[in-house]
């Protein structure tokens, strides 16, 4: 008897943690860690917040890392969107069948999803059930039923076993997966569970009746599927762009009137390029200034609703409304200046231009280790107290960590506390630990006396040095550039124009002739940003039309001071520029702009 209560417990408990899963797992679904992904920003997906994670995910708010598994909860009750994570094997047509929402309706609330990423571990958003006909389908033959079939409308019933899953049940009976479902509706909503019930009907080609014409069922093709769905691709010759930003035309704020109105000087400089191929354009400017009822009030215009592109809000607080109202009527939205934009991740027509932190960030890591892995990297505080680029030095390191490259800390008190981290035969990358003005001149004295005692011992080359740095740092060449040559010095950034090369010496040449003025000297220019940000989406829309997403990569653009990489942040949202430069400051006094998506 003992025994036997002892073989009960152990069961019991060998069960626990099938149950509890099989518990969970309808309250939760599972994310996978993009690179460059955050908590704030897998919350913003999701809207939900980051603590809803964290309770689920003990820990994860100390670290994540790309490719781990998060677990995220699912809406309950029916509030909010539903979530599905593909699992192997599963097909669009499956999904159709199992929610009974056709493939055109997913198609349309998932315009990130393809027949080319549709894999496991994807992650879509399922839209409430409609009554559009789920799949194309073959019609049927008609036929006589015999009045007197009495047989039974399925021929077994199956007790599902331990790790059972319809596949392998189908596979038991010689039946289809839909034929299953359709026995059983219930399978639709609910997970397949140890001890359930399920009814197996015959086969289609087993015959109810000996006369019964047999019937085949047709599964159509995931790519089918998707090619019905996708949107028209005609090329648009007409284009209506509304600029919506605070132009400030009441003149309360000078500084912001006048890098509003120069990027819309740059954005009427690409419309007459654009027009000179064959596309017309209707362009409607709107001030927004910083009022929230004077943006309510641009968008109860009624030609608002036609537009093709907008432009805008320059205030971060105005995103939401724009957005919203973006996304209704399904048009694009360009959002050109802040770097913060949690609506990208749930609207499928917003463009970010500005990278946001944990993605820019993410770009360099990748981008560094690629070109310097085995190097010698030093990252140098100064001593100056600065604490501005904390985030990106405590992720740098966590990346080296993660992929057991190993790196050196050291504080600068002289050039003797460099010169024992350098490391002879090996590229020396030196990482100030803050973008600061203040860290470069403290810095920098101490990296020219070792220089010259080199030199004096007629050793000029005994330790091969690299400064690498931030997008700051371009600001700072009037005090710098010299040393920047002389340290062979990298930095990263998404904005650069160099005021020597060709093409921006042509455009603030174009520009002056246009406006009779120069451009301003701020970071990025914002005549140049207007420039190309409407060059690039309008020459794609007039192109492509609504199978722009599509072609993104195929626009052909010869950059100025920004290019673009619009990559979709999910399945059902919007895109975000991800693309990032190093500029190379070299010994031989070259500047280059190393693009390493080429």
């Amino acid at each position: 008897m003992k025994l036997l209560r002892r073989w009960l417990f152990i069961g019991l408990l060998a069960g626990l943690p099938i149950c509890l899963q099989a518990q969970t797992t309808s309250t939760y679904f599972l994310h996978t860690i993009a690179r460059g992904e955050s908590l704030t920003s897998i919350a913003a997906t999701y809207n939900i917040s980051v603590g809803d994670i964290v309770r689920l995910n003990p820990g994860s708010d100390k670290v994540i890392r790309a490719g781990e598994k998060l677990r995220i909860p699912q809406a309950q009750n029916g509030e909010g969107p539903r979530f599905h994570t593909i699992q192997q094997g599963e097909t669009l047509y499956r999904l159709t069948q199992t929610y009974g929402v056709s493939a055109q309706a997913i198609c349309r609330a998932n315009p990130g999803l393809s027949a080319d990423n549709f894999r496991s571990g994807q992650v879509i958003v399922i839209p409430a059930a409609d009554k559009e006909a789920l799949v194309p389908a073959q019609p049927r033959p008609e036929k006589q039923q015999p009045a007197a079939d009495t047989r039974q409308s399925y021929r077994d019933i199956h007790k599902v076993k331990r790790r059972e899953t319809i596949y392998s049940i189908c596979r038991e009976y010689g039946i289809t997966e839909e034929e299953l479902i359709a026995a059983n509706p219930e399978l639709k909503t609910e997970k397949l569970k140890r001890g359930k019930y399920l009814r197996i009907p015959y086969h289609a080609t087993t015959p109810v009746v000996p006369e019964a014409t047999p019937v085949t069922t047709v599964v159509p093709d995931d790519k089918d599927l998707f090619e019905s769905a996708r949107p028209g691709s005609e090329r648009k010759e007409r284009l209506r762009v509304a600029v919506m930003l605070p132009f400030m035309l009441d003149g309360a704020n000078q500084g912001e009137q006048m890098r509003m109105v120069e990027y819309y000087q740059g954005f009427l400089m690409a419309v007459n390029e654009l027009k000179k191929n064959g596309t017309s354009f209707d362009i409607y400017a709107y001030d927004t200034r910083n009022d929230a009822a004077t943006v309510r009030r641009i968008l109860a215009k009624s030609e608002l609703k036609d537009m093709d592109l907008i432009i805008g809000p320059g205030h971060s607080t105005h995103i939401p409304a724009i957005s919203d109202f973006a996304k209704t009527n399904r048009i694009r939205l360009v959002v050109p200046f802040t770097s913060k934009c949690d609506e990208v991740f749930n609207n499928p027509y917003l463009y970010q231009v500005n990278t946001p932190q944990s993605y820019l960030y993410s770009e360099v890591y990748e981008h560094f280790i690629r070109k310097f892995r085995g190097e010698n990297i030093i990252f140098v505080n100064a001593g100056d107290g600065e604490t501005d680029k904390r985030e990106f030095i405590g992720g740098f390191k966590q990346e080296l960590k993660n992929q057991h490259i190993p790196f050196k800390e050291i504080t600068v008190h002289s050039k003797e506390s460099i010169e024992q981290a350098l490391v002879s035969g090996r590229e020396n990358m030196l990482i100030p630990t803050s973008g600061s003005n203040i860290a470069l001149i403290k810095l920098l004295p101490y990296l020219k006396a070792m220089k010259l005692s080199w030199e004096a011992d007629g050793t000029p080359d005994k330790y091969g040095i690299h400064l690498f740095g931030y997008p700051e740092w371009q600001t700072y060449t009037t005090d710098h550039l010299d040393d920047f040559y002389t340290f062979d010095t990298y930095f990263y950034t998404s904005f650069y124009a160099n005021n020597l090369s060709v093409s921006v010496v042509n455009f603030q040449k174009e520009f002056r002739q246009w406006y009779h003025k120069e451009i301003l000297n701020t970071y990025p220019k914002y005549a140049i940003l207007g420039y190309e940000t409407a060059y690039y989406l309008l020459k794609g829309l007039s192109l492509y039309g609504n199978n722009l997403e599509n072609n993104l990569r195929h626009i052909s653009v010869t950059p100025i001071q920004t290019s673009f990489r619009f990559d979709r942040v999910n399945n059902w949202g919007g895109f975000i520029n991800k693309k990032v430069f190093f500029i190379h400051f070299t010994k031989n006094h070259e500047l280059i702009k190393m693009d390493f998506d080429q």
